[in-house]
């Protein structure tokens, strides 16, 4: 099982890799939103924001998230480092089940080209 901080250190990458990013992912990230990652098995939910292309990692809280971010994710520590690291296709972890991603309609459209 991944621990908190392994989780961190993926988040981590991936605001590195988005802020790195160019074309239409960067369009992607120009989003400006707030964010929740719950890790159902830690049971923390890590928050922070989409902005000018970036991804900015604030805190981490226990439980479920305490306030209702406008992008939301949810899944286990294991799948969230997976996905970082290239192991576990998205697109295929939301399908199953594995990954839950709550957005509004316009952001999923926009959001895509990061999945």
């Amino acid at each position: 099982m991944a621990t908190i901080t392994e989780c961190r250190d993926a988040l981590d990458k991936l605001a590195g890799d988005l802020a790195g990013a160019d074309g239409s992912v960067r369009g992607a990230a120009a989003l400006d939103r707030t964010l929740s990652c719950h890790l159902t098995d830690l049971d923390t939910t890590f928050t922070g924001r989409l902005t000018g292309g970036s991804m900015v990692v604030g805190s981490t809280v226990d439980g479920p998230p305490r306030d209702k971010a406008q992008i939301r994710l949810a899944m286990t520590g294991d799948d969230l480092v997976a996905m970082v690291n290239g192991r576990l296709n998205f697109a295929k972890a939301w399908a199953s089940g594995r990954v839950r991603l709550e957005a509004g309609f316009r952001d999923l459209l926009r959001l895509r080209s990061l999945l």
